[in-house]
């Protein structure tokens, strides 16, 4: 089966997808809630595969998609459909061609099951916990993302190097913390979440560009995303932050 490991790399490098790992579906089933188990999206489930970004190959690659296909950009949601296509037109093909079952997953679908892709990552070694909110790759740091899993009903063991990856705590500079200007990065709380969007609503311009703790990583600086894609991120993050500001944290403050 590493073979077919290799059929969904090669599929998927093209368009920027260059994290790609395998475990096996019982591991992960494990450690998740009833509802996000492999086992419950697919009787079958055997194995999982997740497959991510690290950098900025798949901004690069949906830039020039959408370039080549007018009013792509105009989408609700432009990227995840790019990744939804590449996914479904090439990488599930490949795997269907070699004879394998393949049931894709996605984060951003709602009103589906779906799996807690953080915790995949992890486990799947493609990824270790950071106290920025984020997990945080190795070699591309903060500047990763997890875009679908593929789940298999043939078993593959092919977990990636970053399987018990943790940095945080044995990180000198810590240059996240200093660089947040919420001080909404602390260790060892790590992400004070009410704080950071507290002050993302509240004082929007200064981390409308990009998070300054993210960038304040030293891991993977030379991967940060470009400016554009930052941009697209945080406004996206920004509007979904505003509506939780004003049903959870600006009425309890008003009643203060």
């Amino acid at each position: 089966m590493a073979e077919l490991l290799e059929t969904i790399r090669s599929a998927a490098a093209p368009y920027g997808l260059n994290l790609v790992a395998a475990i096996p579906a019982g591991g992960y089933d494990r450690i998740a809630p009833p509802a996000m188990r492999a086992s419950t999206i697919d009787p079958a489930a055997r194995s999982i595969v997740v497959i991510g970004n690290g950098g900025g190959g798949l901004w690069r690659a949906f830039t020039a998609h959408a370039a080549r296909n007018p009013g792509w950009r105009e989408r609700a949601n432009p990227l995840d459909d790019f990744t939804l296509d590449v996914i479904e037109r090439y990488v599930i093909v490949a795997v269907r061609d070699s004879g394998v079952r393949c049931v894709p997953v996605y984060p951003f679908m709602s009103g589906g099951p779906t799996l807690n892709f953080m915790e995949a990552a992890k486990l799947a070694g493609l990824a270790g916990p950071s106290i920025l909110g984020v997990v945080v790759h190795p070699v591309y740091g903060p500047w990763i993302a997890f875009r679908a899993a593929l789940i298999l009903d043939v078993e593959i063991d092919r977990p990636g190097a970053a399987r018990g990856f943790d940095p945080c705590p044995t990180c000198t500079a810590r240059s996240c913390m200093s660089a947040c200007p919420a001080g909404a990065v602390t260790f060892p709380s790590g992400w004070d979440i009410p704080g950071c969007l507290t002050y993302r609503v509240e004082a929007e311009a200064e981390c409308a560009p990009r998070c300054h703790a993210r960038a304040g990583c030293v891991l993977g600086p030379e991967y940060r995303y470009p400016d554009d894609e930052l941009a697209y991120h945080q406004g996206r993050a920004l509007r979904a932050m505003r509506s939780y500001y004003e049903a959870n944290i600006r009425p309890g403050r008003r009643g203060a």
